[in-house]
């Protein structure tokens, strides 16, 4: 698995699969967030199948899903709810991770929690969008 240390509680992710979910667990992340919609291409899983493999081993699931860059006010509002809400490790993913770290640094700019998403984003090597 690819994962994208962020900060200390949040990670990005290529797609993630139902048989990474143990791995993922065991890296001490408590929260997935899936921004990929269900039928995208090359998307081998469905958000049903990963949603049982995650709360199978006690994880905290969100669908999210959106295409593209666009970033809809409902999407940043339910992407601040789960980080919000979650008390541990966030893992969130999409086809590359690039679309989750601008979803993740959108809400964060959009609660105005302080984060300098900006240097957050660059020292990844993802682009802000």
């Amino acid at each position: 698995m690819d994962i994208t240390k962020v900060t200390a509680t949040f990670a990005v992710a290529p797609q993630v699969l139902e048989t990474d979910m143990p791995v993922i667990k065991a890296q001490g992340i408590t929260t997935i967030i899936n921004n990929r919609p269900d039928g995208e291409d090359g998307h081998p899983s469905s958000h049903a199948q990963l949603q049982s493999a995650a709360e199978a081993l006690g994880l905290k699931y969100y669908f999210i899903p959106f295409v593209g860059m666009n970033f809809p006010p409902q999407t940043l509002a339910q992407m601040a709810a789960a980080l919000e809400h979650s008390s541990g490790k966030v893992l969130a993913f999409c086809r590359t991770g690039n679309r989750s770290i601008n979803a993740w640094a959108k809400a964060n700019e959009a609660a105005n929690t302080g984060l300098d998403t900006v240097k957050l984003v660059a020292s990844t090597g993802f682009k802000l969008v």
